[in-house]
């Protein structure tokens, strides 16, 4: 799968066919561009490295701040004045971001850094990224778990120059840049030195080797050299006093020559930034090659873990690039926290949880489970020692918590992981945490009068409860779970009878409609209280815009009546944004996986392509890339629950190697499709040779492996809709992997 992955998908503003059918009545209002960026990176990396603009939001690439519409361009060209470590992947409405050590590589004096230059010839694939400046300096860089190696070929010349800024941080938008709070640099010997940066509160060392120990070796402040100085030391810096500083390297090259700068990172040092470059990176010269194999191998093995079949050589990339994407963040790094003196799993980046817990999450579960425990250590250590589970998580100091969007989403993530009962997690320990983090931010108002505002927040909340509930029952805490099942069941207080709808309250980036028809434990009873299938139906098909005509798209600089007339169409964002990203699998809680192929069907092959605008919106940390992994696969994971709701599959085989298990997806009657085609139906399904009627998996059947076979057709029938997705009010009575055997034929 690597050979075909694109890492600029998503890295311009979104350049679609234009929608036709039923896609063409979605409308999108948030940024329609990927904010991706095509930098190298390691799977759950520390670390990714890129060329850097300045612009929004990861520091690559031509575009401003955008919160609606097509993003606005900053340049008309692609430019850079250097390189960087450490960017957001996919984020959106966020307005500084890392971005340090900034590398450039100068024919120039020391006073022309800063310029920019333009950039071409760019390459990019999973683990590298390659660029030729303007000035005709090609640079290749690479990047370890932990570390970063740079390899710079420059033109003959008489005083080349490899400039390290270690003031530079952030984005060059308005308030955008990242100013370091303390610094120190020391130079320890010919080719090496170290230093730290105290930046948004977050202590990061560095330790840097540089291959061109022929050349002069300088620190630098405010642009003037230091020569003969090994130190600089920085007690205090605001925005009114920073001036640039930093390290150079300086001399004669010859045509072609190459020069290579090696860097080691830290939160906890720079002693333990050297070793992390040792471990990454090994000793002595020249480890660019060593380094990128050992990433390369690293990706192929990620993205090896699931294999799709299909003829199309730009469905593949599109998918190979999804999965890709989905396997960036959140950044793990194993005993590196700055925060608490203890070591173990620390993680970053979890950016945020409301964009990535009911696809990413799950999906990072199914094919990396250790990952996940690892990752819930984290975040259980991160609640423990800060006071709360973590909604957005960065390198930073009372990192952005988000919390306007989502309440108990960790909750969800962790109850997964206890009902597939995987190993590492001390279970009676992160009961008390969840239990403590319920009662939190909006969380006393839950409590005291049922319900909170913003009114999805009760739905969380109450979720939330249902979660923790099934922690308790896996203790045998059954007094726990009675107290929190009336809890769970306020879900109801968040609904409106008259409209079966949400209330009337704020809603973060959409409305009541996109916010309505999230996956609830308790479907059966959401439906019934709507008044039954059909007015639910009734209620999607409205949503979905099902015969509605098309919508206008807001374009660049959207004014305020624009978005509100497009917001009143209480239409599907079209992945565009994440709120209502689950809601076409209710049809299934409805009797009507028919609609739910319908609406997956013009999602898959209408929102997603090839080329930099292959994106219909913010990939939010591979949150969007992986919903479309599961669509495309014929699964939805229904996040807490243990689930995954069946649909067509769009690849006629595909095979997850799940480790210890290979579970493969085999399609009969198959018609490979694409745009401008009709889906197809489930018409049966067999799980092992056995007949399967109802239309989801278990975690557990997913997890040991195992062969779907799905028959197709050309028109609906009458699988799936007589046998409902369970529904499960009382947390004390979800059913068991026994109550729904592999071998079912009911």
């Amino acid at each position: 799968m690597i050979e075909w992955v694109d890492p600029f998908i998503g890295t311009s503003e979104t350049r679609l066919p234009e929608r036709t059918g039923l896609a063409a009545s979605w409308w999108s209002p948030k940024p329609q561009i990927g904010n991706t960026h095509p930098g190298a990176t390691h799977p759950f990396g520390m670390v990714s490295a890129c060329a850097y603009s300045g612009a929004y939001p990861t520091g690559y690439g031509q575009y401003d701040l955008s919160t609606e519409g097509l993003p606005p361009r900053l340049y008309d060209e692609p430019l850079a004045s250097g390189f960087t470590h450490f960017q957001q992947s996919g984020t959106g409405a966020i307005r500084k971001y890392y971005n340090y050590f900034r590398v450039t590589p100068m024919l120039e004096p020391l006073d022309a850094l800063g310029r920019s230059w333009s950039v071409s010839d760019e390459e990019a694939s999973p683990g590298r990224y390659a660029a030729t400046l303007g000035s005709g300096v090609r640079a290749e860089l690479t990047v370890g778990p932990k570390s970063a190696v740079h390899r710079y070929t420059f033109p003959r010349h008489r005083d080349a120059r490899l400039v390290i800024d270690f003031s530079l941080g952030g984005l060059a938008i308005p308030h955008g840049e990242t100013i370091p709070l303390r610094a120190q640099l020391h130079s320890i010997a010919p080719g090496v030195a170290q230093g730290e940066i105290v930046v948004e509160g977050t202590p990061l060392a560095v330790h840097i080797e540089c291959d061109a120990r022929h050349w002069r070796q300088l620190l630098w402040y405010d642009r003037r050299l230091m020569h003969g100085g090994t130190r600089l030391d920085f007690d205090s810096i605001r925005p009114t006093t920073l001036r640039s500083f930093g390290l150079m390297w300086a001399g004669p090259v010859s045509e072609g020559e190459t020069i290579e700068l090696r860097f080691g990172f830290s939160m906890r040092g720079v002693e333990q930034a050297e070793r992390n470059l040792r471990a990454d990176c090994g000793d002595g010269p020249a480890r660019f090659a060593d380094r990128h194999e050992a990433t390369e191998q690293t990706w192929r093995e990620h993205l090896g873990r699931i294999e799709v079949a299909t003829p199309s050589a730009e469905r593949r990339t599109v998918f190979s690039t999804a999965l890709y994407h989905s396997l960036i963040k959140p950044s793990l790094a194993l005993n590196e926290s700055p925060f608490w003196p203890v070591d173990g799993p620390f993680a970053f980046d979890i950016s945020t949880m409301w964009d990535i817990y009911r696809t990413q999450l799950p999906l990072i579960t199914t094919l990396f489970p250790e990952r996940s425990v690892e990752l819930a250590n984290a975040m259980l250590t991160i609640c423990a020692e800060e006071g709360n589970f973590p909604i957005g998580y960065r390198m930073a100091k009372g990192s952005d918590r988000f919390s306007r969007q989502a309440s108990a989403l960790a909750h969800t993530f962790l109850a997964d992981l206890n009902q597939l009962g995987l190993p590492g997690i001390d279970w009676d320990w992160a009961l008390v945490h969840m239990h403590n983090d319920l009662r939190r931010t909006y969380g006393e108002d839950f409590l005291q009068r049922g319900i909170v505002d913003p009114v999805s927040h009760t739905l969380d909340l109450a979720f939330g409860y249902w979660c923790t509930a099934r922690v308790a029952q896996s203790l045998g805490d059954t007094a726990l779970v009675e107290e929190f099942a009336p809890l769970a069941e306020r879900w109801r207080t968040a609904f409106d009878p008259a409209t079966g709808l949400l209330r009337d309250s704020t809603f973060y980036e959409g409305t009541t409609w996109n916010y309505s028809f999230r996956l609830l434990h308790d479907m059966a009873s959401r439906i019934a209280d709507v008044g039954g299938d059909d007015a639910f139906v009734a209620l999607l098909d409205r949503f979905f815009g099902i015969g509605a005509p098309p919508a206008a798209q807001p374009g660049l600089a959207p004014s305020l009546e624009e978005l509100a007339a497009g917001y009143a169409l209480g239409r599907f964002e079209g992945l565009n944004n994440e709120p209502d990203m689950e809601a076409p699998w209710a049809y299934h809680y409805a009797g009507r996986p028919d609609r739910t192929a319908e609406i997956v069907h013009a999602a898959v092959h209408q929102q997603f392509g090839i080329g930099p605008g292959g994106l219909p919106g913010n990939d939010d940390s591979g949150g969007l890339s992986s919903w479309y992994v599961w669509a495309s696969l014929g699964l939805f994971p229904v996040a807490g629950q243990n689930l995954l709701l069946l649909s067509t599959p769009s690849f006629e085989e595909a095979t997850l190697d799940l480790g210890d298990a290979r579970f493969e997806i085999v399609t009969r009657g198959f018609r490979e499709p694409h745009r401008d085609a009709p889906p197809q139906y489930v018409q049966g399904v067999q799980l092992d040779g056995a007949s399967l009627e109802r239309p989801w998996l278990t975690g557990h059947e997913l997890h040991r492996g195992g062969q779907l076979v799905v028959q197709l057709g050309d028109a609906p029938s009458a699988w799936g809709t007589s046998i409902r997705p369970p529904s499960l009010p009382h947390p004390a009575h979800v059913p068991t992997p026994a109550d729904h055997p592999r071998r079912s034929t009911s």
